[in-house]
């Protein structure tokens, strides 16, 4: 297959990556200037907070309580997120245990200018703990 499809006005269209077909899209963030570090990239403490709040959503659906972020076994940058980036968060559940879930989230960007071609710009792996009033890990509900 070819990466350029000719089209009879002349145009072509480039092949786009996609964001993944397994996992479910979460949440959709742009960025905004007050987000950037001193490089003028958005600072990665913001998009780790961003993915926080992306991986706790399929949890949250099987919890059905309080939740705590108890690990973040692996988060890895790829490539820079800039101002005006459409952010997309994919997720999926990797294991449930008796009290924790774990899921992998997967971070797509279109870049201003260039919507529908997506760049994979962070992925992680965190695991959520479903606490009871006290604070106390408590068995989730099968």
């Amino acid at each position: 297959m070819s990466a350029n499809t000719s089209f009879p006005e002349g145009h072509a269209i480039h092949a786009r990556p996609a964001p993944p077909s397994d996992k479910e899209l979460v949440l959709k963030v742009i960025p905004l200037p007050a987000d950037t570090n001193g490089n003028g990239d958005i600072f990665g403490g913001w998009v780790m907070a961003q993915v926080d709040l992306a991986g706790s959503v399929l949890p949250a659906r099987v919890i059905r309580g309080r939740m705590a972020t108890v690990a973040v076994k692996e988060f890895i940058f790829k490539h820079p997120v800039r101002v005006g980036d459409i952010l997309s968060f994919f997720s999926s559940v990797t294991r449930i245990g008796r009290t924790s879930i774990t899921v992998d989230v997967e971070v797509y960007a279109e870049r201003f200018g260039t919507q529908g071609q997506f760049v994979k710009v962070t992925e992680a792996l965190l695991t959520y703990v479903a606490i009871d009033e006290q604070g106390k890990p408590r068995e989730i509900p099968r």
